[in-house]
């Protein structure tokens, strides 16, 4: 099967069985890209991810389109993010018919009582294995509990904590670089 193929069929299964929003596809993505095909690179995934949260829409989708892009070019990018797409498309079509007259039956209620608890796995799981290819150093692990921080006890708007950890790493930069032109100089 062609490479555009195969990036078809990865983002029509990740797009068919992951619940929960963009972020429980995380874990999927890297384990057929990175761990499977190993058409990326951890640390290359771990920059797609924040490509992908930072640039606005849906991270499900910018995180596919990028993978598909990084893997296959611009043919890439569109059969992956429409197959990420597809199922969804499908699925609410389906649910927006029928989910009126099922929503209150009991294998509903206990679908959807089995299935939250996994898409937080699923969160939490992305969160460890992006956190262990980004917090190697102090200056990272210091960031993230500050942006922790203002995300959950000042109630940071999400867009503003992206903004500021985006200056804080390029004001990082400049002062390591500064240092490193002082250290040569003497």
């Amino acid at each position: 099967m062609s490479k555009l193929g195969q990036l078809f069929w990865i983002f029509l299964k990740i797009g068919t069985f992951t619940f929960g929003g963009g972020y429980a596809m995380i874990p999927l993505i890297q384990k057929e890209i990175v761990d499977n095909k190993k058409w990326l690179s951890l640390e290359e995934f771990v920059d797609i991810m924040a490509i992908a949260q930072a640039a606005p829409g849906a991270i499900a989708i910018n995180a596919a389109t990028y993978s598909g892009y990084k893997v296959a070019g611009s043919g890439g990018a569109l059969v992956a993010a429409l197959a990420a797409t597809l199922p969804s498309f499908v699925i609410l079509l389906l649910v927006a018919a029928f989910f009126a007259r099922f929503e209150n039956q009991p294998a509903v209620i206990a679908f959807f009582k089995g299935v939250r608890p996994a898409i937080v796995a699923l969160i939490l799981a992305a969160a460890y294995s992006v956190g262990k290819t980004v917090l190697k150093s102090a200056a990272s692990i210091g960031l993230t509990i500050v942006a922790f921080l203002a995300l959950i006890v000042f109630n940071m708007h999400p867009i503003f904590v992206i903004i500021l950890g985006a200056l804080a790493g390029i004001v990082y930069y400049l002062y390591t670089k500064l240092r490193e032109v002082e250290k040569n100089a003497s």
